[in-house]
């Protein structure tokens, strides 16, 4: 299917005739006018049976196409995971360990029993920066992992759960340059991307940005958050983005490997492609089978102190909650990112599904868009 129209909305790009229902779902965002541009991509069996794009990548109404980017937030974070999973997988980290086996100056301010599956599962109590700090500064990493090792959690660690919006990929990507030596942008573009060929990137060449999509950012940005005092507020406003952000060159250039990464729906179901299928995709091997089970431990259960809503973390990601369900399987995990962008691996299905957009929800946690697409998924699976 290429250039397939459904009223006002052209749909380029291939779906399986057996998954037809995912693409009407995805006309459906465009119908109710909740897109500017977006894209989805599922693959079954290491197979692509849907690679579907529509709409615009900016207000000048340039359209969006096959090689179309974008910033998605917090979907950076699975690949941040799937890097530390690498690295379980190699010998090289063990989750149980503490952060200050491999990085010695975090045991800070009483930070020696922080371990490294507190950080995977949002549990460390190091959620924001005290004082706030302006985004220009997570352009520094040497900085940001200085700050992180002389701060003191803002909760015991291990005693409750707190998402760690930026600081997580900061605290990875600091214990992945111990063990390994390189940054975990370098890491996942010579060890992920690269090998298997998937278009996402954690730091964008500047030959790429004419390929980059705007963002339009939500109504309320975190730089207009109110300080309350709370944990919530105090991560929000730690160091407060507009969301504007991803359209300057520093932005796009650093390494933020828990909000900065830049992709399409393609090349985020690709990585997880490999993820699903047992750890290895085309020849290309990132884990053992047993590996790919390991995000499926349950890390926390409860009320997060920031998200302010049930949560249930597995190492890395997140798990289907007995409240609310975000899959029909249990084998399988997910994340997502600011604005709506959506991903999930489901190890039983074999499946990845990825969704991903320019125009941002108002809500933190995205809308049902991603949802319904990821829905009409599991329906033509079934």
């Amino acid at each position: 299917m290429s250039g397939a129209t459904d009223g006002q909305t052209v749909v380029h790009g291939f779906c399986h005739e057996d998954f037809e229902i995912v693409r009407d779902a995805f006309v459906a965002n465009f119908t109710a006018g909740l897109e500017i541009g977006a894209c989805a991509a599922v693959t079954v069996d290491g197979e692509t049976v849907v690679d579907i794009w529509a709409g615009d990548r900016n207000a000048a109404g340039d359209p969006w196409e096959r090689d179309t980017i974008v910033n998605v937030y917090s979907t950076t974070k699975t690949m941040a995971s799937i890097c530390m999973l690498m690295l379980a997988d190699r010998g090289q980290l063990r989750f149980d360990a503490p952060v200050a086996e491999y990085w010695p100056e975090f045991a800070a301010h009483g930070k020696d029993d922080v371990l490294v599956s507190h950080v995977m599962s949002h549990q460390a109590g190091l959620s924001g920066f005290d004082p706030p700090i302006p985004v220009t500064d997570l352009y520094e990493h040497d900085a940001i992992a200085s700050l992180l090792a002389d701060t003191a959690p803002w909760w015991p660690p291990g005693s409750a759960a707190g998402y760690h919006a930026i600081t997580q990929g900061f605290l990875q990507n600091e214990v992945l340059r111990r063990i390994d030596g390189r940054t975990m942008g370098r890491f996942f573009a010579e060890e992920v991307a690269g090998p298997l060929g998937a278009d996402f990137h954690i730091g964008l060449s500047a030959s790429e940005d004419d390929r980059v999509a705007d963002l339009d950012p939500p109504a309320a940005a975190m730089d207009v958050i109110p300080d309350e005092g709370t944990v919530a507020t105090r991560t929000f406003r730690a160091a407060p983005l507009t969301a504007l952000e991803p359209r300057t060159r520093e932005w796009r250039a650093a390494e933020i490997p828990a909000a900065g990464g830049t992709g399409n729906a393609r090349g985020v179901a690709r990585v997880h492609s490999a993820v699903a299928c047992g750890g290895e995709l085309d020849g290309v091997r990132l884990m053992l089978p047993e590996t790919t089970r390991i995000p499926l431990q349950e890390q926390f259960i409860g009320d997060d102190l920031v998200l302010g809503m049930p949560t249930r973390y597995g190492m890395g990601f997140g798990l289907n909650h007995p409240l609310e369900p975000r899959t029909p399987t249990q084998d399988a995990y997910y994340w997502g990112g600011w604005g709506g962008s959506v991903a999930i691996i489901d190890l039983e299905k074999r499946c990845s599904i990825a969704y991903v957009m320019n125009n941002m929800a108002n809500d933190l946690m995205g809308d049902e868009r991603g949802s319904n697409v990821a829905a009409a998924v599991y329906a033509a699976l079934d």
